[in-house]
């Protein structure tokens, strides 16, 4: 289960811009996470509430996730399709000259704090 690693790495990112924003409590962080990035959502919050309870920054924050679509553009044809319905090979062309446009990232979209 390497989404525990990744949780590990967000609040790292997480708690350098709060400091650097002079934030004492964050309550909402928001993920992009692509449909074929390999990670598992609910295994990435179950990783969250466990890690970022443990911290006082992060204590009751919320992760959000987006599933992003994972897209793939053809060159043969120029088309774009779905990824998981069809793998490397064109539905439109058939052709297997084709490369992952989107769908595999995992990125910090928002850190939501609270004004007090």
């Amino acid at each position: 289960m390497h989404e525990l690693g990744i949780v590990f790495y967000i609040i790292r990112d997480v708690k350098q811009v709060a400091e650097e924003n002079h934030v004492n409590h964050v309550s909402a962080v928001v993920m992009d996470i692509g449909e074929v990035s390999t990670v598992v959502p609910h295994l990435l919050s179950d990783c969250w509430r466990w890690a970022a309870d443990k911290e006082d920054l992060l204590k009751g924050c919320e992760l959000k996730v987006n599933l992003t679509p994972a897209v793939t553009h053809c060159d043969g044809c120029g088309r774009e399709y779905a990824t998981v319905s069809y793998g490397k090979t064109c539905p439109h062309c058939h052709s297997e000259n084709t490369w992952l446009l989107r769908g595999n990232e995992v990125e910090i979209k928002e850190i939501e704090v609270k004004d007090t």
